[in-house]
């Protein structure tokens, strides 16, 4: 297993991008600024772009860290797992820069 974790931007970027195919067992979104942000997540197959066709999560607010348990969106419940293929990438977007992480872990299919 391994994890990539990094800052989820204003445009949709990816947070993770599969290297062959991968099992995600584990995503979440921590929002650690003072104010709630807002945030969209796209599942897009690899030679694709983030689209409301492969939109997953949209305008999710994540409240301000520390105020609740809101603070953190954890992506699966359970034993759920997102396989991926080659080049295929989780993106996100939040309102605001410097306000919101997210952690992927990922092994191989």
């Amino acid at each position: 297993m391994a994890i990539a974790i990094g800052n989820v931007t204003t445009s949709a970027s990816a947070v993770y991008t599969s290297s062959g195919n991968t099992v995600v067992t584990f995503l979440s979104f921590t929002n650690y600024s003072a104010v709630p942000q807002i945030a969209n997540v796209w599942i897009v197959p690899n030679g694709s772009s983030a689209s409301n066709l492969n939109l997953a999560i949209t305008s999710l607010e994540i409240t301000a860290n520390g105020t609740s348990s809101g603070d953190t969106f954890q992506f699966y419940q359970g034993n759920e797992k997102l396989i991926l293929g080659n080049g295929d990438t989780i993106q996100a977007d939040c309102s605001n820069v410097n306000a919101v992480n997210s952690i992927v872990s990922y092994t191989s299919a």
